[in-house]
């Protein structure tokens, strides 16, 4: 048995290059592709930047990402897909049926393309798949279609924020989406930003999303649970991502005590709860915590040390930890230095569960095909059982934030 980590990032971003997305792209789509393309101004700095290329160059990817000890990733998207405004995490949904069927086809050329992606690294990728919510059919197709082309992180599950104009996470519109979810055993993953409602041009405006934006992402869960989907698809797994994991205990505490109220409202009809709850009680089947138990997980990008203590009422075997790379928030190049900020004094067998072996069971990694690899490039235990003692000068994660930390520097 090795003395390293086999370290898996359950939050890495990457897409094709604007251009790169055409032959991806069914013929019939060429033509407006060219005429949207020579028009796109992309509202991304980072895109523009001199490592942009780190979203689509496999070796450049391969070597950054062993050089801060990560043998494997899940990966999420963040280029422009076609016919897009912005990325899709942040795009509204379309208005048009014009514009949804190229979305759709935006859509489905970032996943052949992610497919050719991951098969540049075998066993050492899991890609997320690209769906939209306004047809439910097309997105049960696309949820075959990319599990039969070899894409192992399942889906993303955009969000829906108010205004939107899609039916409420809670809605059984879904139902579908759910059913081949589960019996495909396809993660569905919620990332982080991908629910807040626009927020207009004001100088504000930035704060604000900062402040509400994982809490949109949040909602996804309640939904989920409130609206018995778990109930009705047992199979069926939730990933919350980049959302951070601090605010799960209280979350599902909050969620239980309201369950138990309409649960016992049932036999109290005088009660507001039976009121405006009737037969709710019935279709939602566990109560949050043990819906949690049996049916999610956090990607939790990144753990700060504050966090850590929760890890058991989280659930030691629902965390995987994630760098965020190529994101300049991201832990890289400093990701051993994070890790032992936040799991120093942990013993190696939950350092080696938060690190890899959950993400491993999730997302279907081969830990025994990853090992040598680990074994060449992974951060040992006694290194990261060394606490931190100087964060790095120029590190630009929220990981090194000292902002609740357990630790004074």
């Amino acid at each position: 048995m090795t003395d390293r980590y086999t370290v898996i990032s359950a939050d890495c971003h990457a897409g094709a290059d604007l251009l790169d997305y055409k032959p991806y792209l069914e013929s019939r789509h060429h033509d407006a592709f060219d005429a949207w393309a020579a028009t796109y101004v992309n509202p991304h700095e980072d895109l523009l930047a001199d490592t942009a290329d780190r979203n689509w160059n496999s070796q450049r990817r391969l070597a950054e990402q062993e050089a801060d000890g990560i043998v494997a990733e899940v990966v999420f998207p963040n280029t422009i897909p076609p016919f897009f405004p912005s990325a899709s995490l942040m795009a509204p949904a379309p208005a048009t049926r014009e514009e949804s069927e190229r979305r759709w086809a935006g859509l489905r050329a970032h996943n052949r393309w992610l497919a050719d992606f991951c098969g540049q690294a075998p066993g050492r990728r899991a890609g997320v798949a690209q769906i939209l919510l306004n047809d439910v059919d097309e997105a049960v197709r696309e949820v075959r279609r990319t599990k039969e082309a070899g894409l192992t992180g399942g889906i993303l599950l955009p969000g829906t924020p108010p205004g939107s104009g899609l039916p409420e996470l809670h809605s059984e519109v879904y139902d579908p989406l759910w059913a081949v979810c589960a019996d495909l055993d396809v993660p569905v993953n919620h990332h982080g930003g991908s629910a807040s409602p626009p927020l207009g041009e004001e100088p504000a405006a930035r704060a604000v999303f900062m402040v509400e934006t994982t809490w949109f992402s949040h909602r996804a869960l309640w939904h989920l649970v409130f609206g018995g989907a778990f109930r009705r698809h047992p199979g069926l797994r939730l990933v919350l991502t980049e959302q951070g994991s601090g605010w799960i205990p209280g979350v599902l505490d909050m969620l239980d005590y309201y369950h138990d109220r309409l649960v016992a409202s049932a036999t109290r009809a005088a009660t507001a709860e039976a009121r405006f709850g009737a037969g709710l009680a019935a279709t939602m089947g566990e109560r949050p915590a043990d819906i949690w138990r049996d049916h999610c997980y956090v990607g939790a990008s990144f753990m700060r040390p504050h966090e850590v203590p929760l890890r058991h009422r989280i659930g030691l075997d629902k965390i995987m930890w994630g760098s965020d790379y190529p994101h300049d928030e991201g832990t890289a190049p400093y990701s051993r230095e994070a890790l032992r900020l936040a799991y120093a004094d942990l013993p190696a067998e939950e350092v080696a569960a938060l690190l890899g072996g959950n993400a491993a069971r999730v997302y279907g990694f081969d830990l025994d095909r990853l090992a040598p690899i680990a074994a060449r490039v992974g951060p040992t235990a006694a290194e990261i059982a060394e606490p931190l003692e100087k964060i790095p000068a120029d590190a630009t994660s929220p990981a090194f934030a000292p902002g609740g930390s357990v630790r004074v520097w």
